[in-house]
């Protein structure tokens, strides 16, 4: 007896859209690598941020889509910066270690002044995927953290939008990724504070659709 021609084909699962919100600005933003330091909260006009970047989310929100989770990494800064956004979405917040900072090690809360005058600065800079901060983590580690996370919040949410709160340097190298782009080149990404980047991850890989807007979020809607 024939088959149907449609028989055995697996049904394709709607990509997820992540939407990748850095954290606002804090007293250090600019001017050191705080890293994974404790005690760092946003600033005024960093709270102001993300209480702008909670309404562009919602906007996101349709009859059809909802948000369906609002993670971020346990950093209090990224957390304040999540707030809002939960609370506009009326979710909670939902912590992921995967969402981190990355681990600088002994360079923890250097000044940027500082580390620019060092030997490695420019090893950071032309050949990031060959560098590890000492003490802490390589790009290259940083990078599969988060490219992992980001599949697994795929798998958690087939199909749905969420929103993860991070950190410029693992959202830049998770945009690299998504582009099949070299690490080497990550430093080319802008990220900038309460900015948003959506990418569709979906059976096929990955689609960037917007990288750092920061203004209208109806274009991250999937035409």
């Amino acid at each position: 007896m024939a088959l149907s021609g449609n028989r055995g084909k697996r049904r394709a699962t709607p990509p997820t859209l992540v939407v990748l919100v850095r954290h606002g600005q804090t007293a250090t933003t600019g001017k050191e690598l705080p890293g994974r330091r404790p005690g760092l909260h946003l600033s005024d006009v960093g709270e102001q941020q993300a209480k702008t970047v909670a309404e562009r989310v919602a906007g996101l929100q349709t009859d059809k889509r909802k948000v369906a989770a609002v993670y971020a990494s346990p950093l209090e800064r990224t957390r304040e910066t999540a707030a809002p956004i939960a609370e506009a979405l009326g979710l909670e917040v939902q912590v992921d270690d995967g969402l981190l900072e990355m681990d600088f090690g002994e360079w923890t809360g250097i000044d940027l002044a500082a580390a620019r005058k060092k030997a490695e600065w420019k090893t950071i800079q032309r050949y990031p995927s060959g560098f590890r901060f000492p003490g802490g983590e390589s790009f290259a580690e940083m990078q599969a953290r988060i490219v992992t996370t980001l599949d697994r919040l795929r798998t958690t949410h087939p199909g749905e939008v969420v929103v993860a709160v991070s950190h410029a340097d693992p959202i830049r190298v998770a945009v690299a990724h998504a582009m099949g782009t070299h690490l080497d080149l990550f430093q080319r990404v802008v990220v900038s504070p309460c900015s948003m980047t959506a990418i569709a991850l979906g059976d096929e890989g990955p689609t960037v659709l917007t990288v750092n807007v920061t203004d209208d979020a109806r274009s991250l809607i999937p035409s």
